[in-house]
């Protein structure tokens, strides 16, 4: 059974855009996940570690058949294959790929939490959010549209469309 899901993606080394899109690219290749909405592309500035470049971030919808663990696992294989190295928390990288919400699933164990737990504090995931999912309820009740308005734009830009992903 198909299940929607939103994905946040991030990079702030080397070729970003390239790398958004390549991300983009290997998760459409998965025969078990479609890509149905892409959001804006949007510059922001680093959180937690902040002696670091600026990041381009996004969101997509996906519709999946793989379940919350197989999903996190084709993220983290995607991440691998495009030479994400985790060395610093919060700190540079080459991509991000985070499960943000999974259609009918709560969850918080140490591999996945859903929804994420720190979405609702991050403008560089609820503008983009909001972007292909204004009026997706978040818990409290509030949806992305309302959650990005409250925590407001400072240290967000948008760039481009969602044409930012095609070639």
């Amino acid at each position: 059974m198909m299940k929607t899901v939103y994905l946040g993606l991030g990079a702030n080394i080397g070729d970003c855009k390239g790398n958004l899109r390549e991300a983009v690219r290997q998760i459409v290749a998965n025969s078990s996940c479609e890509v149905t909405a892409i959001s804006g592309l949007y510059e922001t500035k680093p959180v937690g570690f902040e002696d670091q470049p600026d990041f381009l971030n996004a969101v997509i919808e996906v519709k999946t058949t793989l379940s919350p663990c197989d999903l996190l696992g084709l993220c983290n294989k995607v991440e691998e294959n495009l030479g994400r190295k985790r060395t610093i928390p919060w700190g540079p990288r080459v991509i991000d790929i985070d499960v943000l919400l999974y259609e009918g699933v709560e969850s918080s164990d140490e591999s996945l939490t859903i929804p994420h737990p720190r979405m609702r504090q991050r403008a560089f995931v609820l503008a983009p959010l909001a972007d292909i999912a204004p009026n997706m309820e978040l818990a409290g009740g509030i949806t992305a549209s309302e959650a990005a308005q409250r925590i407001g734009q400072m240290g967000i830009k948008k760039i481009a469309d969602e044409t930012w992903s095609q070639r």
